[in-house]
């Protein structure tokens, strides 16, 4: 079905390898495509409980194909911004989906490869990896995955790595909140695995509420109307077949229906 990508299952999670090594998996159209639909179809599928994205060979993203932005730069207008909302779309969808999603990064997250790093719920870093928003030294901005990246970042640091296009070491990235984890390569899917753990013992329901949660109050000022969704979220949550018995499991010392 995919071309230029792959859906590795091992129990409740699913690896999507983006599979253009040749290219460092450079993304052009096709592949922003195919991204799009398979997070939707891992989105849609009950048995997935986590989803990592990868890429294979040396390298986790190497960004934009240059090939599709020298096609891009002869669009017209109309043609240039259709573009940009396929790319765009594809980010919200991975963003946006119901459960855990992780990053596993090697090697160069150049460009979007960086926004697609932003753009999962959490980032696991090689030592060896490299991160850049490096749209200026081409001329261009890094616009459809700034919200990502400032999300992961903040402003401050933003406003010198848009400008500046410098690479940001590994190491580098988990100072400025870019990743959670940088670890060696030998050890990347180990300590992706011990994630992959803690998450699958959560309940899927409260996690998908987790991640609406932060969306619903990041932000806003705390006043009462923050407080009041803030009540009125987990008393929907405590009212859950899910909520009801986890809090049994844990009383009656034995696992929850989801496990």
């Amino acid at each position: 079905m995919y071309q230029t990508l792959e859906i590795e299952r091992t129990g409740k999670v699913a690896t999507l390898w983006m599979n253009r090594p040749a290219v460092f998996n450079a993304f052009d159209e096709q592949l922003i495509a195919e991204l799009t639909l398979a997070c939707r179809e891992l989105d849609a599928d009950a048995d997935v409980r986590v989803v990592i994205l990868g890429g294979r060979g040396k390298h986790f993203s190497a960004g934009a194909d240059l090939n599709w932005m020298k096609r891009a730069s002869q669009f017209t207008h109309e043609q240039n911004v259709e573009d940009a909302r396929k790319f765009a779309g594809m980010l919200r969808t991975l963003s946006g989906l119901s459960k855990p999603t992780i990053a596993r990064v090697q090697g160069a997250a150049l460009g979007g490869g960086t926004g697609l790093a932003a753009a999962c719920d959490m980032a696991v870093a090689s030592d060896d990896a490299a991160f850049s928003t490096s749209e200026v030294k081409f001329g261009i901005i890094p616009s459809v995955i700034s919200p990502y990246v400032l999300r992961a970042i903040g402003p401050r640091h933003a406003l010198r790595y848009f400008q500046s296009a410098e690479r940001i070491s590994a190491q580098r990235a988990l100072a400025i909140g870019l990743v959670g984890e940088v670890v060696p390569r030998e050890e990347l899917d180990g300590c992706i695995a011990g994630i992959v753990e803690a998450l699958l013992a959560g309940g899927p329901q409260a996690q998908q509420a987790a991640k609406d949660l932060i969306a619903a109050v990041h932000g806003r000022p705390i006043d009462d109307a923050v407080s009041e969704e803030t009540a009125q979220r987990i008393a929907r949550q405590r009212a859950t077949d899910e909520a009801k018995d986890g809090i049994a499991a844990f009383l009656d010392k034995r696992p929850p229906r989801w496990l």
